[in-house]
């Protein structure tokens, strides 16, 4: 009867220990796993801020005021187009005062 108590005091211990060891792992994985979620939030929230930026950049608007400003370009006008045949030789554009005839 010694022995017997003395196996199960031992298996009884080996069980605790692994209890011990199991909740511990499992406090450190959800310690891992809540690291994580506040990471994946804080990406997401970085791509949205990304996504206004990248919406901010293409619009039409700010691309125009950066051509404008920036570049030094100007808009298009008839008097300063080049009209091209098939033979894509240059032909000076149409005159406004003759009526718009070539």
């Amino acid at each position: 009867m010694g022995r017997l108590s003395i196996v199960f005091a031992i298996l009884l211990m080996l069980s605790a220990i692994s209890l011990v060891t199991a909740r511990y792992q499992s406090r450190q994985l959800f310690v891992a796993s809540e690291r994580q979620g506040a990471q994946a939030r804080e990406l997401d929230t970085d791509w949205r801020r990304l996504q206004l930026e990248r919406a901010e950049l293409v619009r039409n608007a700010r691309i125009d005021e950066i051509a404008r400003h920036d570049l030094g370009m100007l808009p298009a006008s008839p008097d300063r187009t080049l009209y091209l045949k098939g033979d894509f030789a240059p032909v000076p554009a149409p005159r406004a005062s003759n009526g718009g005839q070539p």
